[in-house]
């Protein structure tokens, strides 16, 4: 099939196939003339690096996994890279729940400081040491 059938059938743009090809993603394509004749292995390959992107593979991390391969994709190497992916995963989401906990901190603080000023009550030097104190705790957390 021809560049543009394999783009249909897969999602992927025709020069983005051209890139992974120009990776070695691809292994050797056939060509007839000018034109590059893509068997169903390389329809394969091409639907395996778009699902792998999807899933927030880069390039270079399946380069590994697929560079060179005339037949089948190193599937160890794979089940290795998304063990790897999801152990970053897992770091980014206990990442991201600590910010969460010091966001819904802050909102509760707001809205405790909010709540007095409604009463008549705020004491705006306790409402700005509180979110000082919060603010500057954020900081100092490692949230990137």
């Amino acid at each position: 099939m021809y560049i543009g059938e394999i783009a249909k059938l897969t999602g992927a743009t025709p020069k983005a196939i051209r890139h992974y090809e120009a990776l070695g993603l691809l292994g050797d394509v056939k060509r007839a003339g000018v034109y590059r004749i893509y068997s169903a292995h390389e329809l394969r390959q091409v639907k395996l690096i778009k699902q792998a992107q999807s899933m927030g593979f880069r390039l270079s991390e399946l380069r590994p996994v697929l560079e060179g391969q005339a037949k089948e994709p190193n599937w160890l190497q794979l089940c290795r890279q998304i063990e790897q992916k999801r152990i970053s995963i897992q770091k980014e989401i206990v990442r991201l729940g600590a910010i969460d906990m010091h966001l819904h901190q802050i909102q509760d603080e707001i809205h405790s400081c909010l709540g007095l000023s409604r009463l008549g009550e705020l004491d705006a030097e306790r409402c700005d040491a509180l979110l000082d104190t919060s603010l500057d705790a954020i900081r100092h957390q490692n949230f990137s």
